[in-house]
């Protein structure tokens, strides 16, 4: 049998974290939900814990990116077979989680990667250029259609995570793991997503995060993974 957890990266998200696991619980034991919270100022920890998930702590404020890493190591010491990655604020919906589970079953995918292409419209119109720009760019550099580069609603299988080795910490580490993970030439699957957004207050820096993603990419490309 398969063994399967959900890893949330989490930064400052009180208001958020509980309703993230409760609908996450539907579907995982919360011995199966692996929260790492980021060394948030809030109350971000206590509410993961007093929900019963795992709760992993970067003792300083590290980045996303980090926290992911951390998440995936934990997954592979534990024997699971594979990770689903969500956003702790709310924008990804539990209820898609039999989607990503139905299509590893069904295609055997290495990643399963969600994708908001078909419901656009709620996107903010800086990130619908931002995204359609990075997966054109991704898609050209490797040869491979990616639909949603920048939708962090992911299936990694724990065999991928541990051969690429992830060298970034921030944001750009989920545009490193897939341009990797293509020209290893693992095998991708795309699987249908909701769009939501809800208000919640971004991290992300786009200049920065803009150009770590373009240094990311053409040094994935150049290194060997």
């Amino acid at each position: 049998m398969k063994k399967i957890c959900a890893i949330i990266p989490a930064y400052n998200a009180e208001s958020t974290i509980s309703k993230a696991i409760n609908g996450i619980s539907r579907f995982f034991k919360p011995s199966e939900i692996i929260v790492i919270d980021d060394c948030s100022s809030d109350d971000t920890y206590q509410r993961a814990k007093h929900e019963g998930a795992i709760v992993l702590k970067n003792e300083k404020n590290q980045g996303k990116g980090f926290s992911l890493k951390k998440g995936f190591k934990y997954a592979i010491k534990q024997g699971y077979n594979a990770v689903i990655c969500l956003d702790a604020d709310l924008q990804h919906e539990p209820d898609d989680i039999p989607l990503f589970i139905h299509y590893y079953d069904k295609t055997d995918a290495d990643l399963v990667l969600g994708s908001r292409i078909r419901d656009l419209s709620r996107m903010p119109l800086d990130r619908q250029f931002s995204n359609q720009t990075t997966s054109l760019i991704i898609s050209l550099l490797t040869g491979r259609r990616v639909r949603d580069s920048q939708c962090g609603y992911r299936l990694i299988k724990t065999k991928v995570l541990k051969a690429i080795r992830l060298t970034s910490a921030k944001y750009e580490t989920e545009s490193e793991l897939l341009v990797k993970a293509l020209k290893a030439k693992y095998k991708i699957a795309h699987v249908p997503v909701k769009t939501i957004y809800n208000n919640q207050p971004s991290h992300i820096h786009r200049l920065i995060d803009t150009w770590r993603f373009i240094r990311v990419v053409m040094l994935s490309l150049l290194k060997n993974s």
